[in-house]
């Protein structure tokens, strides 16, 4: 009896003794991590607190322990507020726009770009499309409003050559084309950047398969179709997976410098209303549930496009 309660307890001590052998091993690394640990700590952990503001008529003036406590007075504002179902719906169809043509133009354009046999040639189409990405939203918006103005603009010049348009279009000013100027934007932007890790991707496919179906007759189109966009499939899904998380990230920089009064209907996204109750208005209560319904919805979208994943056999993120 004495000999299996002591077998139980070596046992017992065996995973411990074992991790702390690990620790001791890897000590250089767990250095080489703690400043990072620490900054995440203290800059993505310890503003959470922040979030008690939302359920809270939250006024600068009096100290936390003194606020007005309010409960989801604030979240049952949001989704009784037009302004904000309105937001709601912008963010949404920008960010699933940019979502989807993001996603296809980045594929394609890696498929098109492995076809390429000169390799000068491939490498030069490689650096001159992912250079935009390197440029701040600042310049590319500066870039779009020049190319799509009344006055000299380059699509309107170009348009008016063709014979397609009679005079010049005003694009900055319907709000039916905003949110189609903004995923040609962010294509634009992130095209070049988005291909890398797909044409890296495709570079980890046993070139054997493409013999052996040259050898049965496969022509290019099929070799892409059957050989090289299942071999990047598990790609494609993770990315997936983690863009599900940023479907209400539409963005913040491009639609508050391109957008108007004449399509602020159209433009305003959830960030721009947290910043325009946050700070312009000062109802920090209602900036900061807008803010953690943002967050929770992200998310939320993470696992379930991870548990989808998982149910169909693909590669999962978790």
């Amino acid at each position: 009896m004495a000999k299996a309660i002591s077998r139980k307890s070596a046992s017992a001590d065996l995973p411990k003794s074992s991790l702390m052998k690990k620790l001791r091993n890897q000590k250089q690394l767990l250095f080489m991590s703690l400043p990072i640990v620490i900054y995440i700590l203290i800059f993505s952990y310890y503003p959470i607190w922040g979030w008690t503001m939302a359920f809270q008529d939250y006024s600068p003036a009096k100290a936390l322990s003194e606020q007005n406590w309010v409960g989801f007075k604030h979240f049952a504002f949001l989704f009784t507020d037009e302004a904000f179902l309105r937001v709601l719906r912008n963010t949404i169809a920008m960010s699933l726009i940019n979502m989807i043509l993001g996603f296809v133009t980045a594929i394609l354009f890696a498929l098109l770009l492995n076809e390429i046999k000169g390799r000068f040639f491939k490498r030069t189409i490689q650096t001159v499309s992912y250079l935009p990405h390197f440029l701040s939203w600042i310049i590319v918006t500066g870039i779009v409003a020049s190319s799509l103005s009344v006055d000299g603009g380059i699509i309107n010049i170009l348009l008016l050559n063709l014979g397609i348009i009679s005079e010049p279009i005003m694009w900055l000013s319907i709000p039916e084309y905003f949110w189609g100027i903004v995923g040609a934007s962010h294509v634009w932007k992130e095209l070049g950047w988005n291909a890398i890790i797909y044409l890296a991707a495709i570079t980890s496919i046993d070139p054997s398969q493409y013999e052996a179906a040259e050898i049965d007759g496969a022509n290019r189109y099929q070799k892409m179709l059957y050989i090289t966009l299942p071999g990047i499939k598990s790609i494609v899904v993770i990315l997936l997976i983690m863009n599900m998380g940023w479907v209400l990230e539409a963005g913040f920089e491009v639609q508050y410098l391109l957008g108007n009064g004449v399509v602020v209907d159209w433009s305003q996204t959830i960030d721009i209303f947290v910043l325009k109750y946050g700070l312009q208005i000062g109802n920090y209560s209602l900036a900061t549930a807008a803010g953690i319904f943002k967050t929770i919805v992200s998310i939320t979208l993470i696992f379930a496009a991870n548990s989808i994943a998982k149910r169909l056999g693909e590669d999962r993120l978790i």
